[in-house]
């Protein structure tokens, strides 16, 4: 009696599941009306209140705040080698910095110990990347690494590719000292994860152009900066994918463990790392890549390599030797992941087939060894194995090519690419980023914390709160409303290029295998280079910073996207078409509603890569909080008021953040 009683009970929640629906709907529906009520009520007030209250400030005015960080600048420098906080610990960290990567140059970038060259000519740096491509991957791979090294000396741009491998290798190493520990930490212990997730979520919404201001406060502009920034900002990516692959590993596998009696130092090391070889191999390459992109973008301080190149050409708009510099860091990224990944998939065949995976290869790679130390001792001996023949005839050709290019677009397509750019500022743009700084700043205040509640929740609305009250206080209001306005206007475009594409990848196997590889491609590229083609088609205005910084974030947006709408239960599309829904229904009234959460993740992944290079954009005449940060580069008494920027930029980015993450867990509830 009891049984049969306890039947019908399980059933109620099965019967009352369809009803939460409905409920769920009704939610949607209250918070999209007062979404819509929050911006008529701000169209209103807008047409009343237009240019009052605006908190507008000149590009060469500065506050009480952009004067005292100018103050504690000049008595840092002032003090540098006296305080005893420099003296012993930030000024230690900037020597051991500066030993490393001047070790690792003399190595293979700058001349050394009275030597012309460095200690490894270009011979043995070809050679030793050949090597370790195929020990780690295999001979595709190394072939690969071997044409990509010799076509950065054919470029011309040997020494300048050196230097960024040599800033990213020692930012790497550092980098991985502690994040692998930190990782392995935050898999192993719930409490250090719990806190450690945070400041992660913090330091990976942060834009590039922030970590650099506020570093050289402390290490000076050069390479130590650089390198600190550049360690900072790839560390997350390791610690998150480590402490990943920890969880991962079955439970089943760490309880056999414990039951043989293993200490947890043995399971660790005999256990949870090897059978987490593959994904730590990932994390690697994602602070890699990361690394990279730093590096190049570090070259605002004055950091060697190929990003400096760029930044230069950038500056004086020459796109030909821009374009030549950005292909090599292309060039570089592709190799470096390439094989990152490679040496991924060797960790895991290695450990499903054991040593005896690597037992034909043992002789092959004693062999290769030789040879590499052969070509290793002929570039430290020998001119002509160190200095790279020839004067970079192909670099002249690609950089002559390129300006052709830009010339013959500027004189065909300037009237097609001059009306796009026009239509899509005059009719988009600039309505949108007059009503963010027309508007008294209360008001637009009051109507982003109003949609933080509405769309993530109260706590998100009290984020946004903070937020506001310390974008008034940086007193670059009316900058960081013009720099909302472009990211996002650019954020809708990428994702109504997310939706298109995304869908169509998502409903069809064939278009993701033919268009996943270039997506994973474009998102190895450094955000420099994006700069490049957009600058030879549109000039240095904010609209290259805004077409560019689409371009930059489509690819993860569409991926989110198309990965959503996959997820939607074959049964569920299938009953759709039964009932006679055509394949926009289908798209629209089923698919793009299951994946509202992929959607709104979309969204948040969007507006901070967006928000990153529209600020990148800076240097191709985006202004606003972009231009004030470069600007406090080059230009000593706005230094305050650049490094008041970096903090707008980084409030800007943690208001996305929190409100789209609040939406998105809010979406998938």
């Amino acid at each position: 009696m009891t049984v049969a009683m306890e039947k019908p009970e399980k059933a109620d929640p099965a019967a009352a599941a369809p009803q939460s629906a409905p409920v769920a709907g009704r939610r949607r529906a209250g918070r999209s009306a007062a979404v819509a009520a929050i911006l008529v009520g701000w169209l209103v007030l807008f047409a009343v209140l237009r240019g009052k209250q605006t908190l507008s400030l000149a590009a060469a005015d500065l506050t009480g705040l952009h004067r005292w960080f100018n103050d504690v600048n000049d008595s840092i420098g002032a003090n540098r080698n006296s305080n005893p906080l420099f003296l012993y610990f930030f000024n230690e960290i900037r020597l051991v910095i500066d030993n490393l990567v001047t070790f690792v140059q003399d190595l293979i970038s700058q001349p050394s110990a009275g030597r012309p060259v460095p200690q490894i000519g270009w011979l043995g740096v070809v050679g030793i990347a050949g090597y370790v491509s195929w020990a780690v991957g295999n001979w595709r791979v190394a072939l690969l690494a071997v044409a990509g090294f010799t076509f950065f000396g054919l470029q011309g741009l040997w020494q300048e590719s050196m230097d960024t491998l040599a800033l990213t290798l020692s930012a790497v190493f550092v980098a991985l000292l502690f994040a692998i520990p930190l990782g392995v930490w935050a898999g192993l212990s719930d409490r250090f994860n719990r806190v450690v997730t945070p400041l992660l979520d913090l330091m990976q919404t942060m834009p590039t152009f922030v970590y650099l201001a506020p570093l050289t406060l402390f290490f000076l502009i050069g390479g130590a900066s650089a390198t600190v920034a550049t360690v900072i900002y790839a560390a997350p990516p390791a610690i998150r994918i480590t402490a990943h692959a920890i969880r991962s590993v079955p439970e089943t596998t760490a309880e056999a463990a414990d039951s043989l009696g293993a200490t947890r130092r043995q399971a660790l090391v005999k256990v949870l790392l090897p059978m987490s070889k593959r994904t730590v191999v990932m994390g690697v390459n994602q602070s890699i890549m990361a690394a990279l992109a730093m590096v190049t973008i570090a070259a605002l301080i004055d950091a060697p390599g190929l990003g400096k190149t760029v930044v230069q050409a950038l500056q004086s708009l020459d796109v030909g030797t821009a374009f030549n510099a950005g292909l090599a860091i292309v060039v570089m990224a592709i190799v470096l992941d390439r094989v990152t990944t490679a040496a991924s998939a060797r960790a895991e065949a290695a450990r499903r087939s054991k040593n005896r995976f690597l037992a034909w290869r043992r002789p092959l790679l004693g062999a290769g060894a030789v040879v590499t130390a052969v070509l290793v001792y002929l570039s430290h001996t020998y001119l002509w194995a160190a200095e790279f023949p020839g004067e970079g005839s192909a670099g002249s050709g690609i950089a002559g090519a390129a300006d052709d290019v830009t010339t013959w677009a500027q004189d065909n397509l300037s009237g097609l690419t001059n009306a796009f750019r026009d239509a899509l500022t005059n009719g988009l743009l600039n309505p949108f980023q007059s009503l963010l700084t027309d508007s008294p700043w209360w008001l637009v205040g009051g109507v982003l914390i109003a949609l933080g509640v509405v769309l993530g929740g109260w706590r998100a609305g009290v984020t946004t709160a903070v937020c506001v009250g310390l974008l008034v206080g940086t007193g670059l209001w009316s900058d960081a409303m013009t720099t909302l306005a472009s990211t996002l206007v650019a954020t809708v475009l990428v994702m109504a290029l997310g939706m298109v594409f995304g869908v169509w990848m998502g409903r069809s196997p064939l278009v993701d295998r033919m268009l996943r590889p270039s997506l994973d491609a474009a998102q190895v590229m450094p955000p420099f280079v994006y700069l490049v083609p957009f600058l030879a088609l549109f000039g240095a205005t904010r609209f290259t910073a805004i077409v560019a910084a689409v371009v930059y974030a489509a690819p993860v947006a569409i991926k989110i996207i198309a990965d959503g709408v996959r997820a939607v239960p074959e049964t569920t599309v299938e009953a759709a078409t039964a009932a006679g829904c055509n394949t926009w229904q289908i798209i629209t009234k089923v698919q793009l509603p299951m994946a509202r959460s992929a959607l709104t993740l979309a969204t948040n992944q969007g507006l901070i890569y967006v928000l990153s290079m529209v600020v990148v954009g800076g240097l191709v005449g985006a202004g606003a909080l972009g231009y004030d940060v470069v600007a406090g580069f080059s230009q000593g008494e706005l230094y305050g008021k650049g490094l008041a920027a970096g903090l707008a930029i980084v409030l800007l980015g943690v208001m996305f953040d929190r409100i789209t993450q609040a939406a998105a867990r809010r979406a998938s509830a």
